[in-house]
């Protein structure tokens, strides 16, 4: 399990590495207003790399371990190409989508490879695991934040060359695990059963709130982070706070998994999704406070948004037969990001009229309606025939 959790921290550390060198890139364009476009091309990126993911049954047809690592090779391959080729935007916006389109074979695959080999504890393999994403999202905010006068493309270069370690180990060392059966047939009607299932829609439909709030508060945490210090610029202090904020939700994901062990995942992801929403809307209160209070909101919101993550896939999971779990993590992750470009470019927009917190404690929204269709759809059972 730990080189599966090492090489899933490698490979993400490729997903916000190109929201680390905006300022820089900003200013060689001298384009500003990039941060939600460089954003939203990785989120679309994973969107159709899952969706034909999905669409092809890859993670069930093939060998996940096969599947990471040649999906971690071509993204690391892509993000290189921005300090290889001529600088433009419309180049960065291309290889970054396609950054993106092979993150889809190394987030939900290393979850998928993780469910073949646990049955038992799955919430605690899959807390640990999405513990990794946590802190190698958070990582190049690290790189900033240490203020060693790193170039951008050394940001590039290092989570390039992690991403490479990262499917390599998997690649080598991590045969695919006992649980894991193949679904060798193509199958068009897979997707539209799949969707029949109560239980996959209560899991699916909790996860899709918690994608509302998560990846438009991590884009937006240091806009924030300079709203609530009164600045106009982002210092290198501010990209470590950033860090700390995004990356204590991994330790959180690691504790609510071996919680979920004790109470159930439900419970944990219940808890997680409420406690969210509530740091959204308290984000209206904190501003010209002192700065310990908004850092410690901005902290137990680092905990509770991601917190809920990894048990919502355990459910998605465990909601289906084994042959079908690859499927069903890849397409429930798909639709979870579509969920989040809108959001993302509509806090965009809405930052015309807004201010930054305003716009966040917005995202409530998104965890409101994920619990209560969450509530809706318990009702199905654990695993249901497809």
């Amino acid at each position: 399990m730990i080189l599966i959790v090492i090489a899933q921290f490698l490979g993400t550390s490729l997903w916000f590495a190109g929201n680390a060198v905006v300022p820089e890139i900003s200013q060689l364009l001298n384009n500003p207003g990039i941060l939600a476009t460089i954003t939203t091309a990785v989120q679309l990126g994973f969107i159709v790399g899952t969706l034909l993911y999905a669409f092809l049954s890859i993670p069930d047809r093939f060998s996940p371990s096969d599947v990471f690592f040649f999906s971690s090779v071509l993204a690391a391959g892509f993000n290189l190409l921005i300090v290889v080729l001529p600088m433009h935007l419309t180049m960065i916006v291309v290889c970054r989508f396609m950054v993106g389109f092979f993150l889809a074979g190394i987030y939900p695959v290393g979850m998928k490879i993780a469910s073949d080999y646990f049955q038992k504890g799955l919430g605690t393999a899959l807390g640990f695991l999405v513990g990794a994403l946590v802190m190698g999202t958070a990582f190049p905010h690290l790189l900033k934040g240490l203020d060693l006068n790193f170039s951008w493309k050394i940001v590039l270069w290092c989570t390039s060359g992690l991403a490479l370690i990262g499917g390599a180990i998997v690649g080598l060392f991590v045969p695919d695990g006992p649980f894991h059966k193949f679904n060798l047939k193509f199958d068009l009607s897979l997707i539209p059963r799949l969707s029949k299932i109560k239980a996959l829609k209560s899991a699916a439909s909790g996860y899709f709130g918690h994608m509302w709030e998560l990846y438009t508060f991590w884009a937006f945490v240091p806009v924030l982070i300079v709203f609530f210090r009164g600045s106009e610029t982002m210092d290198s202090s501010d990209s470590l706070l950033s860090f700390i904020v995004i990356a204590i939700g991994g330790l959180s994901c690691a504790v609510g998994g071996i919680i979920a062990e004790r109470i159930g995942s439900k419970k944990v992801a219940h808890f997680a999704l409420v406690g969210s929403g509530i740091c959204c809307a308290l984000t209206l209160l904190v501003g010209g406070l002192p700065s310990w209070i908004w850092v410690g909101l901005l902290l137990i919101w680092g905990i509770l948004v991601i917190a809920d993550s990894p048990q919502f896939s355990t459910l998605v999971a465990q909601s289906v037969p084994a042959e079908y779990r690859g499927t069903a993590l890849t397409l429930v992750n798909s639709m979870g990001f579509a969920i989040s470009i809108v959001s993302i470019q509509l806090a965009q927009f809405l930052l015309k009229w807004l201010q930054i917190d305003q716009v966040l404690a917005l995202l409530f929204i998104g965890p409101l309606l994920g619990i209560v269709l969450f509530k809706a759809f318990d009702k199905g059972k654990t695993v249901v025939k497809v």
